[in-house]
This record gives C-alpha cells, sequence and structure tokens, in this order.
C-alpha cells in the first residue's frame, strides 16, 4: 500500500522497535505498558546490541513467558556488539518489514517516550494520507519533563532550530525519537542506504520523507525523564548530529 493511499485495513499489523542497550530495569516496564494498552496486532520486536548487564537474555525470558498469551507477541533480535543507534534502528525496521508490518514504531526503552499515544499514532495512519506521525515535544500540548536540566532542554530546542534552519524540514520535534511509520513509506526511503548511525539517524529518516514529498503530522507528548541507566548521548553522538545536516543538503542525489 502507497503513503498516499489513505486508509489501511482494520487492525493492521504494528510492530513496535525497541532498541536496547543496558536496558534492563525499564524493559519490563515498558513491555507491560505496551500490552496494557490493548491496541489489537501489536508485537515488540526488541533490537539488542549485546547489553552486558543481560537485557537480550531479559527480552527472550519475557517472550518465553508470554508466548501463547495471546494479545501480540515480543521478539529478540540479538546483535553481537554496540554499532549504534542508527544501526539498530535500521536492522529493526528491516526485520519489521520482512515480518509483514503495516505500522512500524520507533520508541526508546528507557520509558522517556508515553506508551499512552500509541493508539493516536495509528489512528493518524489509518484514517489519514500520513506517511508518518512524530510524537512531538514543540507543538502545542507537547512538553519535556521538569527534571530535565536547562542546558539539555536548550540543546534540544537549538538542535531543532539548526536543523530546520539548515534542512526546512517544517517539523517542529525534528530530533524527535518517538515516531510510526507506514511500512510503505519505510520501504520508500531505502533502509540500506541510511548513513546516519547516533541521534542524527532522526534527522535523516525525516529528511528522506520530506525529500519525498510524503506529509508528516505531529501529535504532543510530554517526553519524560528516563526512569533507569545514563544518557547514551555522547560528544561524539553530538557531534555527528552537528555535521549530519550539512552532509545531508550538499550531497549528491
Amino acid at each position: 500500500m502507497n503513503p498516499e493511499d489513505g486508509q489501511m485495513a482494520q487492525d493492521p499489523k504494528i510492530v513496535v522497535v525497541v532498541p536496547t542497550y543496558n536496558e534492563v530495569e525499564s524493559l519490563p516496564v515498558l513491555i507491560a505498558q505496551l500490552r496494557e494498552l490493548g491496541q489489537p496486532n501489536l508485537h515488540v520486536l526488541v533490537v539488542d546490541d549485546n547489553s552486558p548487564d543481560g537485557t537480550g537474555k531479559l527480552a527472550d525470558e519475557l517472550a518465553d513467558e508470554l508466548a501463547g498469551s495471546g494479545g501480540g507477541t515480543i521478539s529478540t533480535l540479538h546483535r553481537q556488539e554496540k554499532d549504534g543507534l542508527g544501526r539498530a534502528y535500521v536492522a529493526g525496521m528491516t526485520r519489521a518489514l520482512a515480518d509483514g508490518a503495516d505500522i512500524v514504531i520507533q520508541m526508546d526503552a528507557d520509558l522517556s517516550h508515553p506508551v499512552s499515544v500509541i493508539p493516536a499514532m495509528v489512528e493518524l495512519l489509518t484514517r489519514t494520507d500520513a506517511a508518518m506521525v512524530i510524537g512531538s515535544r514543540y507543538v502545542p500540548g507537547g512538553s519535556t519533563a521538569s527534571e530535565w536540566p536547562w542546558h539539555r532542554k536548550a540543546l534540544s530546542a537549538w538542535a531543532n532550530l539548526y536543523v530546520n534552519a539548515i534542512l526546512h524540514l517544517h517539523v517542529r520535534d525534528a530530533t524527535a525519537g518517538f515516531k510510526a511509520w507506514r511500512s510503505s513509506t519505510l520501504a520508500a526511503l531505502d533502509l540500506p542506504s541510511i548513513r546516519s548511525n547516533g541521534y542524527s539517524f532522526q534527522v535523516e529518516m525525516n529528511y528522506r520523507t520530506v525529500q519525498r514529498g510524503l506529509p508528516i503530522v505531529e501529535v504532543p507528548i510530554r517526553f519524560e525523564e528516563r526512569a533507569q541507566g545514563a544518557s547514551k548521548m555522547t560528544l561524539k553522538v553530538q557531534l555527528e548530529s552537528a555535521r549530519t545536516p550539512w552532509k545531508l543538503r550538499f550531497a549528491r542525489h
């Protein structure tokens, strides 16, 4: 089905792709929240980068426990090394498409993204011509956690201004990592050719969507501070994120 076709079949197959690295404490909570939604035909794909804390093993155990219980499935894609957020998402999305997903949702494992918004994101994809839906901090009604220190809020706001100034995406939350995709949109973006890896992966995916003239819709969310573990926003990741918009703008097509 093409993104411009509008509606899709009732109860589309939804695959939630969740990259993990040392998320052993938060993953069971996220899985429980997803199952409590009661969203029809929802499946979870955990993409684990060989977490030393045993997140991958835990994901397998949760899948075994819930097998045959109804309400969707949990599966794990084990990768052999920590290879970056972008590579994890490309691997997970590629698997989801191969498994027949109609809708692919990407979200963090750290509980910063509100599971409760997923039904509204799915509804938009099934009832409108939206090619992708962003869970946005920066549209009316959206917000960030009060626990966020001022410098992180400033960095996030500046990053969005910076990206939009260079690429003209006209997306309020250009760096957001909570998105719902039509499978046909992902197929059109040529996932194997994605170059970006860290958080700049989000920007490149938005850019490719806009370049193809596919409609993006944003819905408001409250972005929470991660409940457990440490942020993966390293200096290397920040530098890649600063370079990527320029690479995209001046790349040969």
